[in-house]
């Protein structure tokens, strides 16, 4: 009787769950930021705004599409401290890059 239980168990720990909704919801995530994204050229500002906006959509859509599509938030804590090394090197290289255009 143990090893049907353990089956079951096992059974359970490998059911699939749709992310059909949240794949969804993610997409006009996506959508709205890209619109963002197209309207920021238009603007009438200095082109060190326009660049720091469409630099921070950029990195805010890669964050998105890691977290949900990479399914980082389903990993283990050390897996997110792995991932959050290069996206922290990013980070440092677009705050350097936006120090450079203000001087």
């Amino acid at each position: 009787m143990s090893e049907n239980h353990t089956h079951e168990n096992k059974a359970h720990a490998h059911e699939h769950k749709s992310h059909t909704k949240e794949y969804i919801i993610v997409f006009f995530v996506l959508t709205f930021l890209t619109v963002l994204e197209l309207m920021i050229p238009g603007l009438d500002t200095k082109y060190a705004y326009k660049a720091t906006g469409l630099i921070s959509l950029a990195v805010g859509k890669a964050l998105v599409v890691a977290y949900f599509y990479m399914h980082l938030k389903e990993e283990t804590k050390w897996m997110r401290i792995i991932a959050a090394v290069p996206i922290s090197a990013a980070l440092f290289a677009v705050v350097l890059i936006l120090e450079t255009m203000y001087r």
